[in-house]
């Protein structure tokens, strides 16, 4: 079967299908919440986790000061919070408040936990570099927590939830293979 040729910007999306992350970030007294669908680990030992994150993006001023993070990782139920915090600028509006998201103090670094969200790694910048249009920022996970009903050594979300994956544009799929658009509820 012939192969479609695709611009080496639209192949990225045959890798974007990782779990869509919430990452908050706090310096000073603002915080934020940024939508990543670029995160990964890193590292088993010591465990780190690799974000990217564009520097116009207010989330990466307060991470490159802070030098700290938390991965939250939602649910498939949080879409439109998920979307929002992609779409609106922390520079302009306290995300937690637009997207109906609760604060919750994090074990051991400053920036918040989402409540809402199942599990949480606490990171320590480790280093960050540039490529090409982003900052890869690698974080040493410092703590761990996630909700119970979640996880038993494994990833096991009850009562129909799944995570979100990116597909581009206002396209998701659940861990489930169910499509959803975020300007539509479900496609």
């Amino acid at each position: 079967m012939p192969r479609v040729v695709l611009t080496a910007r639209e192949g990225l999306r045959l890798l974007n299908h990782g779990p869509v992350v919430l990452v908050t970030s706090s310096s000073g007294r603002r915080d934020d919440v940024i939508t990543l669908a670029w995160s990964m680990p890193a590292s088993a030992s010591p465990p780190m986790v690799a974000i990217a994150v564009a520097p116009k993006r207010y989330s990466h001023g307060l991470i490159r000061r802070s030098r700290e993070f938390v991965v939250n990782v939602p649910d498939s139920r949080l879409l439109p919070a998920v979307w929002l915090c992609g779409s609106v600028s922390g520079r302009d509006a306290d995300k937690f408040a637009a997207a109906g998201l609760t604060r919750a103090v994090a074990a051991t670094v400053h920036a918040p936990l989402i409540a809402e969200c199942f599990g949480h790694l606490e990171c320590r910048v480790a280093r960050a570099f540039t490529a090409g249009d982003h900052t890869v920022f690698v974080g040493k996970v410092v703590h761990a927590s996630v909700d119970p009903r979640a996880f038993d050594g494994t990833l096991r979300l009850r009562d129909g939830s799944q995570t979100l994956h990116h597909l581009g544009g206002p396209h998701f799929v659940t861990s489930g293979g169910r499509r959803l658009s975020a300007e539509r509820g479900t496609a």
